[in-house]
């Protein structure tokens, strides 16, 4: 096989058999934050479908506001917990492996939901600069946040999952910490970017305590947010190993870089994009996610705009060329549980288009 999706990959002593990762996606299925058996038999088809690693929607920690929709599930609780073991079983009898996204919401409504209320927390009680909402976080309320990551890493260890991933991307609770437009403390969870990543480090430390050393942890990061597409948080490459080193040194064995559209560069004068940076400074393996597969850019995708398959050929150049290490694909497994396999096979004329209407099932 020549084409590199289908290349093994040894990610932190985890054996991929290949370099597609199914990227987190919320599906908003679990009634009372509990995952069923529909849930189960929809991971367990992309495990069968050939999907190299599966990192499941966002989930939960037990902490009071860390989602902001009932139905997305949780990773805490008897109930939740036996759930996710069922997860794990499936895509592993399928042959699959599987992560779970470990999430807190933190200051940030659900566009989705308008009405819906929840006890909104942050570094700042600011849901976009100058735009209260929730509360600010004390000290205390920080260290159950960090502890709280650690157990559901810990649970999903004793569950037989393969590895953690940590959401600190998209203007969610970690992303809030990272951002000056969200971070406004006058504390030692302020100042630099390196210092404003303190509090994903504690969190990264917790859990690596938690799991042990050879368990992999994965971390999801963005520049952007859902309140501001335009925001960098790191203008140089400086900058971006100055945020970068503090996560590895606290346990990060992955980024997963999530870029809007994953072919554009990150800094001028180099067409490196965001994951081809992260490993070029820090030597870390990197996930690079972002429109793959499909006309069109996701969060449009999301709003309402059909996609149609597109070309390959520009990712799988990068790929070739060690830019990252893997690719995360979103919407086209969405839709279509079989496209890793289409793909191998040169089945290109059965790959299907992205309808925000998929979001509305579980197949």
């Amino acid at each position: 096989m020549t084409n590199p999706l289908f290349t093994p990959f040894e990610m932190a002593g985890l054996h991929l058999p290949n370099r597609i990762v199914m990227a987190p996606m919320t599906r908003s299925f679990s009634p009372a934050g509990v995952p069923g058996a529909n849930v189960a038999e929809y991971y367990r088809r992309r495990a069968e479908g050939q999907v190299g690693l599966i990192v499941t929607e966002g989930t939960g920690v037990d902490r009071v506001g860390s989602l902001n929709d009932p139905n997305v599930p949780v990773f805490h609780g008897e109930a939740a917990l036996a759930g996710w073991g069922d997860v794990a079983d499936a895509v592993h009898a399928a042959g699959g492996r599987v992560a779970p996204q470990l999430w807190h919401v933190g200051g940030m409504k659900n566009p989705m939901l308008p009405d819906y209320q929840h006890a909104a927390e942050g570094p700042s009680g600011l849901l976009r600069p100058g735009k209260a909402y929730g509360q600010a976080m004390s000290d205390s309320d920080i260290a159950d946040t960090i502890a709280a990551f650690a157990r559901a890493a810990g649970d999903a260890k004793r569950l037989g999952f393969d590895a953690v991933e940590l959401h600190g991307a998209h203007g969610y609770l970690i992303d809030q910490f990272f951002w000056d437009g969200t971070n406004e403390r006058a504390d030692q969870w302020n100042g630099s970017l390196p210092e404003r990543a303190r509090f994903a480090a504690e969190i990264l430390r917790a859990v690596r305590t938690e799991v042990g050393p050879g368990y992999p942890v994965i971390i999801r990061l963005s520049q952007w947010k859902q309140q501001d597409f335009t925001v960098q948080l790191a203008p140089t490459p400086d900058a971006l190993a100055a945020w970068l080193a503090p996560l590895a040194d606290a346990g990060a064995d992955v980024f997963h870089c999530s870029q809007r559209r994953f072919w554009e560069p990150e800094f001028e004068g180099s067409d490196l994009n965001f994951a081809g940076w992260a490993k070029k400074l820090t030597g870390k393996p990197t996930i690079t996610v972002g429109s793959v597969g499909l006309s069109g850019e996701f969060i449009a995708g999301f709003g309402g705009e059909a996609s149609q398959p597109a070309s390959l050929d520009a990712l799988l150049e990068r790929l070739a060329r060690d830019e990252f290490d893997l690719v995360a694909v979103g919407r086209a497994l969405i839709v279509d549980p079989d496209w890793a396999e289409k793909v191998r096979d040169g089945r290109f004329a059965e790959l299907r288009d992205f309808d925000r209407s998929a979001l509305a099932t579980l197949v």
